[in-house]
């Protein structure tokens, strides 16, 4: 029997490979962006199915045992995160192939080709590759290199429309990425002046209080902030999601910000959480509620159905920071859970709503909040999963979004931190004001017969609503999803206690 861990390598080979043969054969772009992610989905299940039982599985490439070699790694969160990329990144393939020729006009949706589309299969293959690496890289230094992969291939596909504010948007992206990689940088090479190993559940068991020490933690934090663009470092977030593609809006806010949230809660949920002072965590829940209340209250102030989105993101990532003190003081596994609920959730609803507002600025030639009347009429599916995808972010039942905030909420108020049990109150109040700002015109009934400037195939308006109906009913894979990060919680510990200095 084929071990899972053996397996883990194809989730980097496959899109890697499949980038490659886009690139040289533009042709061909669709058809092998497509079986590259239904054939990196079909894996990454395949993986969890099998070693769901099993973890965690570690695996070194070409048998060379760390430090010399490479060494990939799985437990519970790695699951997670590569079954929700794998789906997350499938729907929004699919609405990429009818996207790019609806875009240029060519009306069946799948005949025309342009630069644009030729460009985006590579370089959104690539980013696979890079995210998939990054949740299995098991030390610090490889960490790296898979968040330089998946941050230049993104900065990339920001500026892929090829208009002015794209590009500057872009290049605003680039320098906040660079300066970010380079404090990871600084910090690894601290961390590893100070303990002599790089692999993750070692550096764990081996680090204790340093002045170099806390300055390499430091760094490494400041560096995954910037990209992860928490308040007040989010300034570059919002230009680059609104004038991005539409698919690349969906991959940057659904996946690419999640992969580096996902490095700062291994690091101050697992690995260095032994070390890490208690005043950095209520530093962190503070921005992060800061970002909640201006993320929210922007997003009501917006015109623009994108825009609004856009803000939407910075407050929902206020959340995920909100979490970690209260995992830090929440001896349970309830609230990592809700963290990771969230981080699901999110990823579909968020994708959800921006394919749904691509859906509708393809149709309409704008997305101005104030006359999306008649959208309902012209394109139910868009506005159906637009309604759905919110009912998620405002933490309604049944949704994802409504599991992860209760839990949180009762963690919170269990643990005697009730200040962030408000802020999440205030967060979710903010969101159903200006979600229901969308809906209410949304589904109101146009003055006149509606007229499209392009036609939206049926596959764009379902990958749309495939998704926000999944974060709607996430509440029925809560049983899997609590077993896996249970797992992973008393896997780690025994980890590392297995480690003998």
């Amino acid at each position: 029997m084929i071990e899972p861990a053996s397996l883990a390598p194809w989730l980097i080979i496959i899109p890697l490979a499949g980038g490659l043969l886009a690139f040289l054969l533009p042709s061909r772009s669709v058809l092998i962006g497509l079986s590259a992610t239904v054939a990196n989905g079909l894996l990454a299940l395949a993986i969890t199915f099998y070693s769901i039982n099993t973890i965690p599985l570690e695996y070194a490439l070409g048998g060379w045992p760390p430090p010399a070699g490479i060494l990939l790694r799985i437990d519970g969160l790695t699951l997670v995160m590569l079954t929700m990329t794998a789906i997350t990144g499938l729907a929004i393939s699919i609405y990429a192939q009818g996207y790019f020729p609806a875009r240029i006009g060519s009306g069946n949706g799948v005949s025309r080709h342009g630069p644009q589309q030729d460009f985006f299969w590579p370089l959104w293959l690539m980013l696979l590759a890079g995210l998939n690496g990054l949740f299995l890289a098991g030390d610090l230094f490889n960490l790296y290199v898979t968040l330089e992969v998946t941050a230049l291939a993104a900065v990339a596909l920001t500026a892929l429309s090829g208009k002015h504010t794209s590009e500057v948007a872009a290049l605003r992206y680039l320098l906040v990425s660079l300066l970010g990689s380079l404090s990871y940088l600084f910090g690894t090479v601290l961390l590893y002046r100070a303990c002599h190993v790089l692999h993750l559940a070692t550096l764990g068991a081996l680090i204790v209080s340093s002045p170099v020490v806390w300055s390499g933690l430091a760094l490494i934090t400041v560096g995954l902030l910037l990209k992860t663009a928490l308040f007040p470092m989010h300034f570059w977030l919002p230009p680059a999601h609104v004038n991005a593609l539409t698919p690349v809006s969906a991959i940057l806010s659904a996946l690419v910000i999640k992969a580096s949230f996902y490095l700062i809660f291994r690091f101050w949920g697992d690995v260095f959480m032994r070390i890490l002072p208690l005043g950095g965590y209520s530093l962190l829940g503070g921005l992060g509620a800061a970002a909640v209340l201006w993320g929210g209250i922007q997003a009501l102030r917006q015109k623009r159905l994108k825009m609004l989105i856009a803000y939407s993101t910075v407050a929902q990532l206020g959340y995920l920071f909100i979490a970690l003190p209260i995992i830090r003081h929440d001896a349970g596994p309830s609230s990592r859970f809700a963290l990771v609920y969230l981080i699901i959730s999110h990823a579909g609803a968020k994708a959800a709503m921006f394919l749904a507002a691509g859906n509708v600025f393809l149709h309409f030639g704008h997305d101005r909040i104030n006359e999306l009347a008649g959208v309902k009429d012209a394109l139910p599916m868009t506005s159906f999963a637009l309604a759905v995808a919110g009912v998620s972010l405002m933490g309604l039942p049944p949704s994802g979004g409504f599991i992860g905030k209760w839990l949180l909420l009762t963690a919170s108020f269990a643990s005697g931190q009730w200040w962030w049990g408000i802020i999440l109150i205030a967060g979710s109040l903010l969101a159903v004001a200006y979600i229901y700002r969308v809906v209410r015109h949304l589904f109101t009934k146009a003055p006149g017969p509606s007229s499209g400037k392009r036609q939206v195939a049926r596959t764009m308006e379902a990958s749309s609503l495939f998704l926000a109906v999944l974060s709607l009913v996430m509440g029925i894979f809560a049983p899997l999803v609590s077993k896996l990060i249970a797992s992973d919680a008393v896997s780690l510990a025994s980890l590392l206690a297995g480690v003998v200095p």
